[in-house]
C-alpha cells in the first residue's frame, strides 16, 4: 500500500514565516540560477558533482572494432561525429549514431538523452552512401535554394 502525503504551497509574506515568497532558500542565501543547454532556467546546484558536468569517456562501438572518446557532458552528437570523423575514415555526413537503439541527430545534446559516463553508443556507416561507394558512383550532391 502506498501512503501520499499531500504538502500545502502557499505564498506567505510574513518575514517569519519559514520558507515564504521572499526568495530566499532556506539557508539565509541568495538562489543562484544556470541556464541549461535545453533552454531551462534551474537553481544551481551545490555539490560540484552535478549532472551534465565535466568530461564523460564513451565507448563508440562499430562492427569490428571500437573507440573510447573523452568529450563534455553538454556536448552534441554533431560533435561527438567530428572528433570520430578524425578516429575513423568516415566522414560526418557519412555517420549514423545510435544510443539506446535509437538514432540520434546532430543538435541532440549527450546529457539530454541519458549519455553517462562509461555508456556505449553505436557507429553505423549510412547505408546509402556505402552502397553508393561500393558502386563506385560518385556522391550525390544536394543542391541548396
Amino acid at each position: 500500500m502506498i501512503k501520499f502525503r499531500s504538502k500545502r504551497f502557499s505564498r506567505n509574506n510574513s518575514k517569519s514565516g519559514g520558507g515564504g515568497g521572499d526568495g530566499s532558500n532556506g539557508v539565509g542565501g541568495e538562489i543562484k540560477w544556470e541556464l541549461r543547454p535545453g533552454g531551462m532556467l534551474v537553481q544551481k546546484r551545490e555539490n560540484e558533482e552535478s549532472v551534465g558536468e565535466g568530461m564523460i569517456t564513451v565507448r563508440v562501438s562499430t562492427v569490428s572494432q571500437w573507440h573510447d572518446i573523452t568529450i563534455g557532458a553538454t556536448s552534441t552528437f554533431g560533435e561527438l561525429k567530428m572528433i570520430l570523423s578524425l578516429e575513423t575514415s568516415l566522414d560526418k555526413k557519412e555517420q549514423r549514431l545510435l544510443f539506446k537503439g535509437k538514432e540520434r541527430e546532430d543538435c541532440e545534446c549527450l546529457h539530454m538523452v541519458g549519455v553517462r559516463d562509461k555508456d556505449k553508443v553505436l557507429l553505423m556507416e549510412d547505408p546509402a552512401i556505402k552502397e553508393r561507394k561500393l558502386l563506385g558512383l560518385p556522391p550525390c550532391r544536394t543542391i541548396s535554394v
